[in-house]
């Protein structure tokens, strides 16, 4: 079966010419665009799979999980039901972690949870946070697959105080979603939403990028 499938978001077409040997490196990864896949995944998790080994981890000093956007995979698998009720499965197994960006509500990250702890833990390891993230990863995550919390959650069912959120929030671990709840982060993922951004134009605008500095 022969299949052409557009493998790179449009976020890493667009990266400035002082990433030059980067942007090399990711033509020679949009020619596959031209290829034909004869073995195209054609279930959710050997999709991931492959999305993943794309994810340009040089353009981000290797500093994020391989990010995946959710559309991605449906340009993989034809099914989206089957997309859908698979990434459900692999969440619900504490497998993946989806993320919302909070730019658009039609865009979701997916992040396998082992690459997402890994990272999370790098980036905190020297900070005064580290201790607090790695309860966090250790008491909520293991419990709750949720995109975001709730203050109820947070403070009741987890024990955390109100300094310890904003801990997780200055770490990266945790955004603001709305006063009371947070959504789930990726700690830099502010760098990945900028390229997404300049690659998507009805998103390219001052306010926008404003809007997520945050998650840097």
């Amino acid at each position: 079966m022969n299949r052409k499938r557009n493998l790179i978001p449009d976020i890493f077409r667009k990266v400035k010419r002082r990433k030059f040997e980067i942007v090399e490196a990711f033509d020679s990864l949009e020619k596959k665009e031209t290829e034909n896949y004869e073995d195209v995944p054609n279930d959710t998790k050997a999709a991931l799979i492959l999305l993943a080994s794309l994810f340009p981890r040089k353009l981000f000093d290797d500093s994020l999980p391989p990010i995946v956007l959710k559309h991605q995979l449906y340009s993989i698998v034809k099914d989206k039901t089957t997309v859908d009720r698979q990434l459900n499965e692999m969440k619900d197994m504490g497998a993946v972690r989806i993320f919302q960006f909070g730019f658009d509500t039609d865009v979701f990250g997916v992040v396998f949870s082992e690459d997402y702890k890994s990272k999370v833990l790098a980036a905190t390891a020297a900070s005064e946070t580290a201790e607090t993230v790695q309860r966090f990863l250790q008491t909520v995550l293991g419990a709750c697959m949720d995109m975001g919390f709730s203050e109820k959650q947070m403070l009741k069912e987890f024990s955390f105080r109100d300094q310890e959120i904003t801990q997780l929030v200055n770490a990266g671990v945790l955004t603001v979603r709305d006063v009371g709840s947070w959504w789930l982060a990726i700690p830099g993922a502010g760098r990945f939403v900028k390229y997404f951004v300049k690659g998507t134009p009805h998103h390219s605008t001052r306010e926008t990028e404003k809007k997520h500095q945050a998650l840097e």
